[in-house]
């Protein structure tokens, strides 16, 4: 049976069972005396009068009852006097009617109260005149005294009336039909227990299967796949034809779940919080409190839409995240090779896969040498699978080395990761600040409800309605706790990721901002990011060979439909590009950074067919077994092109006995980015280490760095990491290089991976850039993995931030942002636990110890509606980017919020004694002026938490937020200047509330500054200990390393 209709059924069910008792509290006959102090009661609640107010009207409404003789000037704890005529001098019928009455006689009251006029306790009568059902009883002669002859006044005690004893009281709770708020109280806990400890039931795969095709695409031959496809392999499809083929097979994607607008909305309606709310309103409607019933429903439709809006807004954005990551796939297409989004690609599509792809259908190779792919996340396999033309390769899998052009076969649910996968939705990993948040937010809930156990334990034995106290604990609890925190936090980082992208810099991975705010060491590869990435062949040094003959060997070892910039390069530098109109390239073999270098079989005019390479100039001279004499003639040209800054490659060629022949080395430079030196030092005002990661040799990168001011300390990785790189921890020592290190030179994918890892021992959050598909491991084990404009598939799936734009700037203004936008959470976070602590504290507090609530419901009702509105705007806010990394700090965080919160919570009990014993204010006023303090402080709060300088400094607040307080503002001190739901305050006071608040601003920030640079000083202090700590240790480690005496 499906859970959420049981519970509503259990709801149903128990309301069911109270509502006779509940219909016979509302409108039952005035029978008993006790039932005075019930009106009362309820009118306590609704008119927001005190405690001993009420009794007090008891007392004069019927002395006889309670042998107490009216008192017109007895001494109230709040310090006002009461003058209140008598309710027995009307014929009441039922309940509501005496509760009626006995609010128009407050009113009345109050008039006389303001226009100065005295009251004369008036005559008392019996009990039995309240009731006109029963037959009048006479009241004895003593007890009755005439208008002529009032009691004498004598001052009431300091407890006008005994309270009820236990047993008295359990009566009345079972009597008066005061059981009725348990059902609802039971249920809503089952329901709240249900929700934590539910487990979702195993849900069975949901992926589309589509119907087995009549083909076994894997056993039939090329061309009997590509007939029955209907494909061309010249040509590829029209793109009319694969418009087609798409609408009728379906996007190559696999069938998402579609969430209607309603599935969409009943959310908010549905949970812990949503239940509390919806259970606070039909207490209300069931007991005709109409106004807290419409107050009450308003705040959860408002909830509703505020977080309906900002989970559309989140999605929104990360929809065009989404998008701006999606899979290129290169199709031929109308008889040329084009790149589109995998999502169009259609069966019978040509497509070219190569090194670093995500195959991004299930396709059949058709041409080319070989593929090496990786399927572990289709199969499980570690190493990867080497694949010819004939064989099938699958979607996801990853090309690891190789190029092949293949035919598609199957595409979204028709393929085999589309019948296989469970499609299960996960959610992503939280950040430390998101798990840090949740625990915080738990530990408030948990005080929160400690204290509203508290509250309801006193208020019972004092006497309070159930019903009334359950209502009001739930209202509490909603206004108070950070229900919105979670969900605020997500919001900013979407909203946040979505600026991001428009700075060329995407976030596959939103916890990766928290990452991105912390970085202190950013490893950077040289080409494209502090480089242009425009090649220039240099002066080319040939082996026994003209020059042109050494340019056009290389030419011949490249492709350029492939867009590599070495390539290009390599045929730009010909002086006549119809050079290469002789030759067929009939073999190709991509560059990979294993071999390091690229491979051709190419025919030339006459026939005769050879092998040409070029790459590393190590590498090819090794393949070719050089001479000593060359050995060291080539080595000589290379550390002198170094010196110049020039990467160069080395050239080779085979004779006609297959036998390797160097030709020569080619010089290419590629000149710094004019913003490089200038982007580095900024990051150094940020706090961030630049270190050069390179594959040159060490004189280009010790050339290079230099030139860009990152430094010259540049390390051999092969020096470094020369018993492999390890897995576990490293070697102090090691570490202690790697952090002092400028650079590091001659890098291989595996030694990035091992930097990173050393870094992060180092205590260091890292963020490493990357492009090829060897880079993966190291651009996940690194904090923040930044795949590079123009890197390959894998590298951007593996990537926690993809970039759109080269260079060095785009990311150093990533890390800027990011640090925005964490410094915008953190004010939110602060703000929120300090003004938890002021509403519930205060409210708590001040209900024990004062004996009367300082806020009605519909006070708190409206306190969280109104709060709602400023916390909106957040994710828009202006803030400036704290000068070194930041961190989630709960130290700092927790010494902020609380001292603001204890603050918040004096500077609420301060007003309220100085309204009490200065102002004599009756509690209706005191109440209205209460909630003014609550909302115009809290407001003002949020102003001082959102920055750690002085409130007036720059940034100041944006106009989105400061528009929303302002706003709120006008509106609350309109409802309290007018009477909108409240009891009416007087202008002058409102001023006063405000200069109030205005002055502990002042004080609040004062304090804020200091507890900040104490914090601050105290941080400090503890890293520079841990610094010279883990110097010392690392000194030592070192001196007892084998081989260091």
């Amino acid at each position: 049976m499906n859970p959420r209709l049981v519970l509503p059924g259990v709801f149903l069910l128990g309301m069911a069972t109270a509502l006779p008792a509940l219909a016979q509290d509302v409108y039952g006959p005035v029978r008993r005396g006790e039932d005075l102090w019930d009106i009362a009661k309820q009118v306590y609640h609704d008119r927001a009068v005190s405690r001993d107010q009420v009794m007090l009207a008891l007392l004069e409404a019927n002395p006889q009852a309670f042998d107490v003789p009216c008192n017109a000037n007895s001494p109230l704890k709040i310090g006002v006097k009461l003058q209140i005529p008598t309710l027995a001098q009307v014929e009441v019928t039922n309940r509501e009617q005496a509760s009626h009455e006995f609010e128009r006689q407050l009113r009345e009251w109050e008039a006389h109260r303001r226009s100065g006029e005295a009251l004369v306790c008036p005559p008392a009568t019996p009990i039995a005149a309240l009731a006109p059902a029963q037959p009048a009883t006479p009241a004895p002669e003593a007890a009755a005294p005439t208008p002529s002859a009032p009691a004498p006044a004598r001052e009431a005690p300091a407890q006008p009336a005994a309270r009820p004893t236990g047993a008295a009281l359990a009566q009345r709770f079972l009597r008066d039909g005061e059981w009725a708020g348990i059902p609802i109280l039971l249920v809503l806990l089952a329901g709240i227990v249900w929700w934590k400890y539910r487990r979702s039931p195993a849900a069975p795969p949901s992926a589309v299967t589509a119907p087995a095709s009549e083909m076994d695409f894997a056993t039939e031959s090329v061309d009997a796949v590509l007939a029955y496809l209907q494909a061309d392999r010249a040509r590829g499809l029209s793109t009319t034809e694969a418009t087609n083929r798409v609408r009728e097979v379906g996007p190559n994607a696999l069938e998402e779940k579609h969430v209607t607008l309603l599935q969409r909305i009943l959310p908010y309606f549905w949970g812990p919080i949503p239940w509390m709310i919806e259970a606070a309103a039909l207490l209300s409607l069931l007991t005709r409190d109409w106004n807290d019933f419409l107050v009450i429903t308003a705040l959860l439709l408002f909830n509703a839409v505020i977080g309906f809006r900002e989970e559309a807004s989140a999605a929104n954005a990360l929809s065009a995240l989404k998008g701006q990551l999606a899979l290129k796939a290169r199709a031929l297409r109308d008889g040329e090779w084009r790149e589109i989004e995998a999502h169009d690609l259609a069966p019978g599509d040509i497509v070219r896969i190569r090194l670093g792809d995500i195959i991004p259908a299930d396709v059949k190779l058709i041409e080319g040498d070989y593929l090496s792919v990786d399927q572990a996340a289709l199969t499980g396999e570690s190493l990867p699978v080497d694949k010819k033309t004939g064989e099938v390769a699958f979607s996801g899998s990853v090309a690891k080395q190789g190029e092949m052009v293949a035919v598609v076969t199957g595409t979204g649910a028709n393929t085999f990761f589309g019948r296989t996968a469970k499609l299960v939705e996960t959610a992503g990993a939280k950040s430390h600040l998101q798990e840090s948040v949740l625990q915080i937010g738990n530990f408030l809930i948990f005080s929160a409800l400690a204290l509203i156990v508290v509250l309801a334990a006193v208020e019972l034995y004092w006497g309070t309605s159930f019903i009334h106290l359950l209502k009001l604990a739930l209202i509490l609890l909603v206004a108070s706790i950070p229900v919105a925190m979670p969900a605020v936090l997500s919001v900013t980082m979407a909203l946040g990721a979505l600026k991001l992208s428009k700075l060329k810099a995407i976030v596959s991975r939103m916890e990766a901002i928290e990452e991105m705010a912390g970085v202190d060491i950013l490893c950077s590869d040289k080409t494209g990011t502090l480089t242009q990435n425009q090649l220039t062949l240099g002066e080319a040094q040939p082996f026994g060979v003209t020059v042109q003959e050494l340019i056009l060997a290389g030419a011949l070892a490249s492709k350029a439909e492939n867009n590599d910039a070495i390539d290009l390069a390599v045929i730009g530098g010909l002086e006549d590009a119809s050079a290469l109109k002789p030759y067929q390239q009939i073999q190709f073999a991509p560059f990979d950074p294993i071999g390091k270098r690229t491979e051709a079989t190419v025919q030339d005019g006459g026939g005769q067919t050879f092998k040409v390479t070029k790459g590393a100039p190590q590498v090819v001279m090794q393949l070719c077994q050089v001479d000593r004499e060359t050995q060291v003639l080539a080595d000589r040209a290379v550390d002198e092109f170094a010196a110049k800054g020039f990467r160069t490659l080395g050239v080779a060629r085979t004779d006609a006995g297959g036998k390797w022949v160097f030709l020569g080395i080619l010089p290419l430079f590629d000149p710094p980015r004019e913003d490089s030196a200038s982007t580095i030092a900024e990051a150094g005002r940020y706090g961030i280490a630049v270190k050069m990661v390179t594959g040159d040799n060490i004189a280009i990168a010790k050339q290079i760095s230099g030139e860009l001011g990152i430094g010259t300390n540049i390390r051999v990785a092969e020096a470094l990491f020369a018993g492999g790189v390890a897995h576990g921890a490293l070697p102090a020592m090691a570490v202690h290089q790697i952090e002092e290190a400028d650079g590091f030179a001659q890098v291989f994918p595996e030694h990035k991976y091992g930097i990173v890892k050393a870094l992060q021992q180092g205590s260091h959050i890292v963020a490493m850039t990357g492009d090829g598909v060897n880079d993966a491991p190291a651009l996940k084990q690194a904090d923040v993995g930044i795949a590079v404009s123009g890197a390959t598939d894998a590298a951007r799936a593996a990537a926690a931030l993809v970039l759109t734009a080269p260079g060095l700037s785009v990311i150093t203004h990533a890390v800027e942002e990011s640090r925005r936008i964490f410094e915008r959470m953190m004010s939110y976070i602060i703000y929120r636990i300090a003004m938890s602590i002021d509403i519930m504290v205060f409210v708590v507090l001040a209900s024990i110890v004062f004996g009367f609530f300082p806020l009605t419901a519909i006070m708190l009702v409206a306190l969280a509606l109104l709060d709602d509105v400023p916390i909106m705007t957040i994710a828009y806010d202006r803030t400036e980017p704290d000068p070194m990394p930041v961190r989630w700090n709960r130290e700092r965080t927790f010494a902020v919020s609380i001292t603001l919160g204890v603050l918040a919570v004096a500077q609420s009990f301060g007003l309220l004694v100085l309204g009490m014993d200065v102002l004599h204010l009756d509690a209706a006023h005191l109440q209205t002026m209460m909630f003014l303090q609550l909302l115009v402080g809290g407001h003002l709060l949020l102003l001082l938490t959102r920055t750690k300088k002085a409130f007036w400094a720059r940034p100041h607040p944006s106009w989105q937020l400061l528009g929303a307080v302002v706003g709120t503002q006008i509106f609350a001190v309109l409802m309290c200047g007018f009477g909108w739901l409240v009891p009416v305050l007087p202008w002058d006071l409102i001023g006063w509330v405000w200069v109030y608040n205005l002055v502990w601003m002042v004080v609040q920030d004062g304090v804020k500054l200091v507890v900040y640079r104490v914090i601050d000083h105290r941080f400090q202090h503890r890293q520079v200990f841990a610094t010279h700590a883990g110097a010392f240790l690392q000194h030592a480690n070192a001196s007892v390393q084998p081989g260091t005496e």
